[in-house]
């Protein structure tokens, strides 16, 4: 889910003193869980109560656009190009709608037990953005799960890999590792760990579905600078650590999300990021302050229009 980043933007930044405790929370919860070992430097993503009308929750680093709250967002088919990317109708959805989404028991131990977790929370996944992409009258075919426990191949990549969890757009699948994840997390019993990394690489389906993640794609590929095409990956990371939260923050009440277990949230985001001293080709995924920011900021909005991260102050991308 791919350091050291500049400060967010002036309208989306933690103030000092409150970015100063959570930091130090963040670090406090790291060390005292031990986990948290995730190789950040590895592309997750391959190629082969809601709110009043007009209500709109902004984007860290942009101004609110009115215009943003009088479309319809009412299309045929999916969006396709520079729409796709920046004036994507998933953006004028609002919040999504709170739904029952109860943990179920997990023994990260049992691999059975880790896959039917994972399966468990898929279905609220596929309940969730199915209602959104409704909203905006785009098709929305959920994902196909590999939750594997043994090697195979996909589209994209061979697995077991040092991934661990991938989203491949070839088949429109998740694959993820029910032992791997465990391991590179050091055997936390921790289950929201475990939930927010399948919302993360639910994100990309979500990017893929909506039109986007091949516009984005082609744009990267464009690239002539291996660090121009890295700062496109670090947009599509952060947003779907966005559409991750928004989702974990909609499920809130009943998972339910304890104060701990949000600090838990933050304290991945961040240890997720970029690592320190990453060259500008390979940071991916954002400094530990904006990886941060953007999961926190899709849990309080819960809502894919506060998610736009293509059109956001370079700050807050770093």
């Amino acid at each position: 889910m791919n350091g050291d980043g500049r400060e967010p933007g002036a309208d989306a930044s933690l103030p000092p003193a409150r970015w100063a405790a959570l930091c130090f929370a963040l670090g406090a919860v790291a060390l005292a869980l031990g986990i948290l070992v995730w190789n950040a430097a590895t592309p997750a993503v391959e190629e082969p109560a809601p709110t009043a009308q007009g209500d709109r929750h902004a984007v860290p680093g942009v101004e609110t656009s009115a215009e943003a709250d009088s479309r319809s967002g009412l299309y045929q088919g999916r969006p396709t190009g520079e729409t796709a990317l920046l004036d994507n109708p998933l953006y004028t959805t609002g919040r999504l709608a709170p739904l029952p989404c109860p943990a179920p028991e997990l023994d990260v131990t049992d691999q059975v037990s880790m896959g039917e977790f994972l399966h468990t929370v898929s279905d609220c996944l596929d309940q969730a953005w199915a209602a959104q992409f409704a909203k905006a009258g785009i098709h929305f075919d959920p994902p196909s799960r590999v939750f594997w426990d043994e090697p195979g191949t996909s589209p994209c990549r061979e697995y077991p890999s040092s991934a661990g969890a991938f989203y491949c757009r070839a088949s429109k699948s998740v694959y993820i590792g029910t032992a791997d994840i465990v391991e590179k997390w050091n055997g936390t019993t921790d289950s929201v760990v475990y939930a927010s990394l399948l919302a993360h690489e639910y994100g990309h389906h979500v990017q893929g579905e909506s039109g986007l993640l091949e516009y984005y794609h082609e744009r990267r590929g464009l690239e002539p600078d291996p660090a121009e095409q890295s700062g496109w990956t670090r947009k599509g990371e952060l947003q779907a650590n966005c559409l991750a939260g928004a989702f974990l923050g909609a499920i809130q009440v009943t998972y339910p999300l304890t104060g701990g277990d949000r600090d838990l949230l933050l304290a991945d985001a961040a240890a997720t990021a970029d690592r320190e001293g990453s060259t500008d080709e390979e940071r991916t995924h954002g400094s530990p302050a904006n990886s941060v920011l953007w999961m926190e900021h899709g849990m309080e909005h819960q809502d894919p229009g506060a998610c736009n991260t293509w059109v956001a102050d370079d700050e807050v991308l770093q």
